[in-house]
């Protein structure tokens, strides 16, 4: 990938982890690159192509850390939340993914399958690892939320204490024997909850 190539994939997931889809055009890429407008439409012909390239490179990107990170830690849910803690220790705090998602009925069709596509791939790195899928999405829902949640009350701290209270519950119920955890679910559907 060229050097201008990059420089504009940079400086659109920047844009939109601020802003997201809305956050840029093609025009402010151009000058955050130092670039003419037409080297941006050369690249990246509209600006879903580009918002999609974005996503897409951001996903590819998570999901080889995840795996690097799992051959470490063998517990996918701390390996995700970690993940996702990186990004709220970044600079910019946001998962551009994250950011997307809560417009994601108002996107053009390519960006919403590419960030579709992204929480896919989270949940199917957990689902393999043995979570439950309706765990699964519990646990991306409260990993993601707590990075709204931080991000909005601008204190990064915010991540940590939704993320590690998830993680100590979960510590919890590995400690409890399968036979009494089993026992706990039973009660808790006849309670219908």
């Amino acid at each position: 990938m060229s050097d201008v190539k990059t420089d504009i994939l940079n400086a659109a997931e920047k844009r939109m982890q601020r802003g997201g889809f809305g956050g840029f055009s093609f025009r402010e890429i151009g000058s955050d690159v130092g670039v003419k407008s037409s080297s941006v439409h050369y690249h990246f012909p509209t600006k879903d192509d580009l918002a999609a390239a974005v996503i897409r490179r951001w996903s590819e990107r998570t999901s080889k850390n995840i795996d690097r990170d799992l051959e470490k830690d063998t517990d996918p849910v701390r390996v995700l939340t970690n993940a996702f803690r990186r990004t709220a220790q970044s600079k910019d705090r946001m998962c551009p993914c994250t950011v997307l998602a809560a417009a994601s009925q108002g996107l053009p069709e390519q960006v919403a399958v590419e960030v579709k596509d992204f929480f896919t791939m989270c949940q199917d790195k957990l689902v393999s690892e043995g979570l439950h899928p309706g765990d699964a999405a519990e646990v991306l829902s409260t990993i993601t939320g707590a990075l709204v949640v931080a991000n909005a009350m601008g204190d990064k701290a915010e991540y940590d204490r939704a993320t590690q209270a998830m993680l100590r519950q979960r510590d919890k119920m590995s400690r409890v024997a399968p036979v009494e955890r089993h026992s706990l679910g039973a009660q808790k559907g006849r309670r219908g909850h």
